[in-house]
């Protein structure tokens, strides 16, 4: 943990993580929950591929098989790579933009708070009566027709955890507009800022369709509304709309602060300015407001017509030139620099020839008529893996190396990250290159078992051994993690070195309050700038003066958790249990009971005093 926790008692650490809405600790907070969730999906993956390494396998059942295949989908998106990326933007944003924290910090707590209970609730289904079992996009004909309750759990953890994942990003979206230091224009933002405010604004207009699509979805299981059920005059084709019309844009979600950690990265160990700055810019927008226009090259297969599949696949087909303007000012911010191969840049360099790679089948796939042979094949799980891991997962984990001593004050082994970097880099390869030819021999995706005689032995063995590789990297990964916070040796503000951005002016972990005076702004990458010019820190604002902090608070989770508890009422309550009216009652009394002493108390924060501030120049009370 921070230094700051270090001093505390563990039962007292706890409670201040419980109750923090301080941006560092809640991003602590998303990297260690979306970290247990990544592992839970990645051994939810690697039972996937020990069931299909041989033919005629039963390692699991058919159904137990639906289960992992759903909750490793769902998981890893929705619990592991959004989290994870949460919490970069929670430790980085602000400090980028010279803010003392995010616009909304008690919207910050609830936002995490609402996300955690709801993956735990999802991930509680495999104990209570079985998980979810219509693959990670639930659709509607097979959803409907699942019994018991595990789609249930998928509907109403997704719908509380999506409720979070929302009200952060219009955090976001409210704390970059206003609360830039002085001198920061949106042209100085640091790229990775500028991806964030994108992808803000994607969650702003993407989650809805998710939230309306679950609600749909909610009355369809527990009140027979039929919106879905086609026997019943439903449309089944409605729910897939509604999911992709939020599912494509979240791939962006997903992919665009990848983007933006390698954008910090790249310039960082080539000891070169970005080039092309404006240009990433203005790809990043296009590639935000695109996103949005190609959701049906999901659907060319269920009849929509050629007009319809015409227009999709070229504006998938157009998404391509942004991305390809991205890739080819990394080449030319890395070409004539002097390149440092740390653990960092070597994820940033193998991730542009991968994420190519998975672009490239992005546009096979984008061809209408092509698609009809790819659909349902594992070419498509292939194209898919190569962008979200290629692209997101190798950003989250280099971002974690990157970002690692600016979070907790520490660095990690270098010598350790290359072997697991070299690990993962080479199982991902021998995992998801050799599906692409499964997918063209004809492999369905999304079976529990093949013949033998298919021509599919050889290709699934090298799949599966491949994720044990990836496997073995993580455990490399985590036994790295364990053993620098073990040793706790600090690092520096700059402990990189070359630093070009604000947050690495500052100490390694920040103070509670960031920046002692707002810093001024002179111009992109601006402490580069002012290292260039001689100054050992950076310019001020404002004179040193009291700082106005907000106060903690264990409402978010009790507003979360009255959500949580409510679910459970609601979902069984169908079944006519005796005790699920009053959960559901107790529930939403604890939901509405918080929410009510948050608008009555008066709660106006504490000031951080001067005269504190000076003591901590000279050593004092940090």
């Amino acid at each position: 943990m921070s230094s700051y926790a270090q001093k505390k008692g563990f039962g007292a650490t706890v409670w201040d993580y419980m109750t923090t809405v301080d941006h560092k600790k809640i991003a602590i907070l998303y990297l260690m929950a979306g970290g247990f969730f990544f592992l839970v999906g990645g051994l939810e993956a690697l039972i996937i591929r020990i069931q299909l390494a041989v033919p005629n396998n039963d390692f699991v059942s058919a159904g137990l098989y639906n289960e992992l295949l759903t909750m490793h989908g769902t998981t890893m998106i929705f619990l592991a790579a959004m989290p994870l990326i949460f919490a970069f933007m929670n430790a980085v944003v602000p400090l980028q933009i010279g803010a003392r924290d995010v616009a909304f910090p008690f919207v910050n707590s609830l936002g995490f708070w609402l996300f955690f209970l709801g993956g735990v609730f999802l991930n509680l289904s495999w104990f209570m009566g079985g998980a979810p079992d219509a693959g990670w996009t639930s659709y509607a004909s097979l959803s409907l027709a699942s019994p018991g309750h595990g789609i249930d759990f998928y509907v109403l953890g997704l719908q509380i955890a999506g409720a979070g994942t929302l009200i952060g990003g219009i955090n976001f979206l409210v704390t970059i507009i206003n609360m830039r230091a002085p001198g920061m224009t949106y042209m100085r933002m640091p790229l990775f800022t500028w991806t964030v405010f994108v992808t803000s604004a994607l969650i702003l207009f993407a989650f809805p369709a998710l939230t309306v699509g679950l609600f749909l979805m909610l009355f369809d299981r527990m009140f027979g509304a039929n919106f879905f059920d086609v026997a019943n005059g439903g449309n089944t084709i409605i729910w897939e709309h509604f999911f992709w019309i939020f599912g494509h844009p979240e791939v962006y979600i997903l992919v665009l602060p990848a983007f933006g950690i390698f954008s910090e990265i790249i310039p960082h160990f080539s000891r070169k300015r970005l080039f092309g700055y404006s240009s990433m810019v203005f790809a990043t927008v296009l590639i935000g407001f695109l996103g949005f226009m190609v959701w049906a090259h999901h659907m060319f297969t269920v009849g929509l017509g050629p007009i319809a599949n015409a227009i999709f696949a070229v504006a998938t087909m157009a998404i391509a030139v942004p991305t390809g303007i991205k890739i080819f000012n990394w080449l030319l911010t890395m070409w004539g620099g002097s390149l440092r191969f740390t653990t960092p840049m070597l994820y940033a360099v193998a991730f542009i020839p991968t994420f190519v790679a998975g672009g490239v089948t992005g546009i096979m796939l984008a061809s209408a008529a092509a698609d009809y042979q790819f659909h349902d094949t594992y070419f498509v799980v292939a194209h898919f893996h190569y962008v979200i891991v290629g692209g997101v997962v190798f950003a989250l984990l280099a971002g974690t190396h990157y970002y690692w001593p600016k979070m907790f004050g520490t660095m990690l082994n270098d010598f350790l990250g290359k072997i697991a970097f070299w690990l993962f880099f080479i199982g991902f390869h021998l995992t998801f290159f050799i599906q692409h030819f499964l997918g063209l021999m004809g492999m369905p995706r999304r079976v529990w078992t093949f013949l033998p005689g298919q021509g599919f032995e050889t290709a699934n063995l090298v799949s599966s051994i491949g994720a044990g590789f990836m496997g073995v990297a993580v455990i490399v990964y985590v036994i790295n993690i364990i053993v620098t916070q073990v040793k706790g040796v600090k690092v520096a503000n700059d402990p990189w070195g070359d630093g070009r951005t604000i947050e690495w002016a500052i100490p390694s972990p920040p103070p509670f309050y960031n920046f002692k005076q707002t810093p001024l702004i002179r111009g992109l990458d601006a402490y580069w700038l002012e290292k260039m010019e001689g100054n050992k820190g950076l310019t001020p604002a404002e004179p040193i003066g009291d700082i106005h902090m907000p106060n903690n608070s264990i409402l978010p989770f009790f507003i979360s958790l009255g959500l949580f508890i409510a679910a459970f009422g609601a979902m069984y309550h169908v079944d006519d249990k005796a005790w699920a009216l009053p959960v559901l009652i107790i529930g939403m009394m604890i939901t509405l009971g918080s929410m009510f002493l948050r608008s009555v108390l008066d709660d106006h924060g504490y000031h951080v005093h001067k005269e504190d501030l000076m003591d901590d120049d000279k050593g004092g009370k940090a």
